[in-house]
């Protein structure tokens, strides 16, 4: 007697029924990866946007200090009474532009490190946590 015939309805059921669980398993992780990436990413497009914001800022300060050392410049140099002078007041700002620039490009480059770190972090660390929820 051939009993695969009978038997094979209550085994597709089963293996159905398997599949569906297995199927809203896997939509579960991905319903909980998507809702943790998309925390990441909030907090990423956060820090971004107050590291864009300090950065502005220290833009804004570099450039206010930038010109008023030029319109001090200009005063000094009109107030020069000899060639002498307006080199000697020339050489000086040089010198002090020089270092000025170095000041602020250092500090313009510890902002856009701290920027890329913070703006980073979160995406790895929620990445980081959803690995490990799958693995």
């Amino acid at each position: 007697m051939d009993f695969s015939k009978i038997a094979a309805p209550g085994v597709v059921s089963e293996l159905t029924e398997q599949g569906f669980a297995r199927a809203r398993e896997g939509c579960e992780k991905i319903k909980a990866a998507s809702e943790e990436m998309t925390e990441a990413l909030r907090e990423s497009y956060s820090s971004n946007a107050r590291g864009a914001t300090d950065y502005g800022l220290k833009l804004l300060e570099i450039s206010n200090a930038n010109a008023a050392s030029t319109l001090d410049f200009f005063v000094r140099l009109s107030g020069s009474k000899s060639a002498t002078d307006v080199l000697s007041v020339s050489a000086a700002h040089a010198r002090k532009a020089f270092d000025t620039a170095s000041d602020q490009n250092r500090e313009l480059w510890v902002l856009t490190q701290k920027l890329a770190t913070e703006t980073g972090e979160p995406i790895r660390k929620h990445f980081t946590k959803v690995l490990h929820k799958a693995g």
